[in-house]
């Protein structure tokens, strides 16, 4: 019988009659080297299914590659399918193996194959029929056995009536079609689905094994599950992530349909009966009770984290905290006053703001969770506001889109930045830590030397310090970009099973490096020792740096403050971030020892090695022009002035 995630031996064994039905069309497509068409919702595991047939098939022994047609950009989507030569196009540095190549001998999956643009359906139906490719720049073709398997979640037939997609695909691809049911629709599936998920991220989190109540199953059980098999999965390691008790209640799943149901059956009887009743009696105020009684509840089940608070809610964070503000929870926000460089800004003249990007680690996570920021500047009329993001080039996004002022990042994020004109300035930086990053694989993994990296998949999040890692790790085994197929995507942790099938390696850092450490599925291959330094930096806007000088060098010095708390109470800083990082206490301590938080300013030496990466990724064409990062570092001294 099909389980979720077929490799793994302690997945369960789907028993629904309308899984049964899908699972006999499975067993007999996956012999086959028969174009198959996967058809369902979002969430559905279309994905997995397409496992399946590759794990049953002749070509089990061959690659699995799964590419979204949805993420590919137009400019590079025929690139990153058929491969390119050198010169090709701006940046082709070198020739270049796409999808098809590189799944040789295996199976290919083309999820979302409905995103794909018109003129690409074109190709690939011609693939399909000759099976050989071309790539861009070339004229030679060269052919290819590869499997392909497609996956939608559009309606294949609406999209050709919209002219969205072309009819002679459609009929290549309707050969073999496998319908996958919603969730919904194969209810008998989610008592073992829950089991198992409770079970796994039980175990990955460290946590005691978690059950569900009656109650609880009920609502699993009754919810319409719009996110299918995904949204379980999330459900159920969002709560074994928050809660503290072993059994499981409804209002610990979180489900909001499951409460808009529950509402519903009440709707006509006890809460319109206490409204009406509220209303004709004292109608004054009842607005700001019921809202403030119902903020108040979404805080005290979401542990006052406003982010799951909003979520509970069905609000924003950001409308949330324009209620706590209009409660007097926090400080309302107050438009900005510019001023001239130097000069410093009482409240009695104009509230300012400073807003901050973190990673929930480090000084900057720490500072947060200890709020002494905010009572810095409390008496000076500088409002705080933090942004989340989990991870330094999507930190420098918003940077250079004014969506924050400051932030931190590591070495290759703000390179990657200044070649695409953001104006941003290093304000300081922190001291090597080359353990805190490095690449990791499965236990069983066949990967044991740096040498075996050659034609696997590696998951990096583009132009993040882990991204100079791994050049770095190529050069010393000998193995050219060429040879590896280098997936793009933001960090993740902990793994879920679709992870461990669709790369071989991920380069991670901290503190999920070190929570990596701890898990006995994962080891770590290498890490940063002798082959990178890993900064850290702390960068703000060039415009905002000029106008809140003193703003800025007061923050320097909280950081200051900081890493001095750190070094001195590391436990107490690692029990304050272990909880918003849902992590366990020991590993974000280790994550904190493996790097010195004592915040400096920028010095000649770290703007040579910095330099030095500028002149690596440029040479490689990784980054479309050379940059000068001296042109960008702000040096604290008396006057503050930007270096020439």
């Amino acid at each position: 019988m099909l389980t979720p995630y077929a490799d793994f031996a302690d997945s369960p064994r789907l028993v629904d009659p309308a899984s049964r039905a899908f699972q006999s069309l499975l067993d007999k497509f996956a012999p086959t080297d028969a174009t198959v068409l996967i058809a369902g919702e979002t969430g559905t595991g279309k994905e997995v299914v397409a496992r399946y047939l590759h794990h049953h098939s002749t070509r089990r022994h061959g690659p699995f590659l799964a590419v979204n047609c949805g993420a590919l950009t137009e400019s590079l989507a025929e690139a990153e399918l058929f491969g390119h030569e050198k010169g090709a196009f701006t940046g082709a540095t070198q020739a270049h193996p796409g999808w098809f190549e590189s799944a040789q001998g295996g199976t290919l999956l083309l999820d979302e194959i409905g995103e794909l643009s018109l003129p690409l359906q074109v190709k690939l139906l011609r693939v399909l029929q000759e099976r050989e490719i071309t790539r861009v720049g070339s004229r030679k073709p060269i052919k290819v056995d590869v499997r392909v398997i497609a996956a939608t979640h559009v309606d294949l037939a609406q999209a050709i009536r919209e002219r969205r997609f072309r009819e002679d695909l459609f009929y290549r691809l309707n050969i073999a079609v496998v319908p996958l049911p919603p969730l919904r629709q194969r209810r008998e599936d989610i008592p073992v689905l829950a089991q198992h998920f409770l079970a796994l991220y039980s175990r990955r989190l460290g946590r005691p094994a978690r059950r569900l109540s009656p109650d609880a199953l009920e609502a699993l059980m009754q919810y319409n599950w719009p996110g299918n098999i995904r949204e379980l999965e999330n459900t159920l390691h969002n709560a074994v992530l928050l809660s503290r008790e072993e059994t499981l209640t409804p209002a610990q799943l979180r489900l909001a349909g499951y409460s808009e149901h529950r509402l519903s059956d009440v709707q006509d009887s006890t809460l319109d009966s206490f409204l009406r009743q509220y209303l004709t009696s004292e109608s004054n105020q009842l607005f700001d009770r019921v809202v403030q009684s119902l903020i108040n509840n979404a805080l005290e089940l979401a542990d006052n984290n406003q982010t799951q608070a909003a979520t509970l809610l069905g609000i924003s964070r950001h409308t949330l905290r324009t209620h706590l503000a209009n409660q007097g929870v926090i400080k309302g926000r107050r438009k900005t006053v510019s001023v001239t460089p130097g000069q410093a800004v009482s409240a009695a003249q104009g509230e300012r703001e400073l807003r901050i990007g973190y990673q929930k680690f480090g000084n900057l996570g720490v500072l947060k969770a200890r709020q002494s920021l905010e009572q810095c500047f409390a008496q000076q009329g500088v409002s705080v506001l933090w942004s989340e993001f989990p991870a330094g080039p999507q930190l420098l996004y918003a940077l250079q889109n004014n969506e924050i002022d400051f932030g931190t990042t590591g070495e290759v994020p703000p390179i990657f930045a200044q070649a695409s004109g953001n104006a941003v300035t290093y304000i300081a930086w922190e001291p090597p830590a080359p353990s805190s990053v490095g690449i990791v694989v499965p236990l069983e993994s066949d990967i044991t030397t740096l040498a075996d990296l050659r034609g696997k998949r590696i998951s990096v999040n583009k132009g993040s310090n882990v991204h100079w890692l791994l050049l770095q790790l190529l050069d010393e085994a000998g193995i050219g970009l060429d040879e590896i197929k280098v997936v793009y995507a933001p960090p993740k942790y902990p793994l879920t099973v679709s992870d461990y099938l669709s790369v071989d390696a991920w380069m991670m850092w901290d503190p999920l490096l070190s929570a990596a450490e701890n898990n006995p599925a994962l080891r770590v291959i290498a890490n940063g020792e002798g082959r990178v330094s890993n900064h850290q930096f702390y960068l703000a806007r060039r415009d905002y740096v000029q106008q809140h000088d003193d703003i800025v060098h007061q923050l320097v010095e909280a950081l200051q403050q900081t890493g001095q708390f750190i070094a001195s109470r590391r436990h107490q800083a690692a029990m304050l971030l272990a909880q918003e990082l849902g992590l366990e206490t020991d590993a974000v301590e280790r994550a904190l020892s493996r790097r010195s938080h004592q915040t400096r300013s920028m010095a000649f030496e770290v703007i040579k090695q910095q330099q030095a990466i500028a002149d690596r990724f440029y040479a490689l064409g990784l980054i479309n022009k050379p940059v000068r990062v001296r042109e960008a570092v702000w040096q604290f001294s008396s006057g503050l002035r930007l270096l020439a």
